[in-house]
């Protein structure tokens, strides 16, 4: 595998563009939430890509001055478990730390234990849980990012 990971501050070009929304419909079954990005503040979508094919995303957001919020983001089924979400996760930190914030927020679901079992090894804490329109639950994370 030789994966290159690439970072948009802008919606990037149709062709990577069209390879996130596949990816997210193969893994959450629609891409109506990516259909929001337009709407976001200074969006931020980190991609990981073989070849031509998008294999991982990470698409992010601003809160507020000192808060990012980590939004979408997923790694195609072929390419789980050889470090892509950890990989695109670390250059989202890197890149918002860099860009002042001092911290991260994310969202998750019990069901989706990898990405829970993810965040917390990477120094996300449970700050909450609430339930969603649906009456499924989620969990609120946040992570201190601390500058040298």
């Amino acid at each position: 595998m030789d994966i290159k990971y690439l970072h948009f501050i802008t919606i990037p070009e149709k062709k990577i563009m069209d390879g996130i929304i596949r990816l997210h419909e193969k893994i959450f079954g629609d891409a109506q939430s990516i259909q929001q990005m337009e709407d976001k503040s200074e969006l931020l979508i980190h991609v990981a890509i073989d070849g031509t094919k998008v294999v991982g995303y990470k698409i992010g957001y601003k809160l507020s001055n000192v808060k990012f919020y980590s939004w979408l983001g997923g790694v195609d089924e072929f390419y789980r478990n050889h470090g892509v979400a950890s990989k695109l996760m670390e250059k989202q930190h890197q890149y918002v730390k860099e860009k002042g914030y001092k911290i991260i927020q994310t969202k998750t679901k019990n069901k989706w234990r990898n990405m829970l079992v993810l965040n917390i090894k990477n120094g996300f804490d449970v700050i909450g849980t609430y339930t969603d329109e649906n009456g499924e639950p989620k969990i609120i994370l946040e992570k201190r990012l601390y500058r040298k």
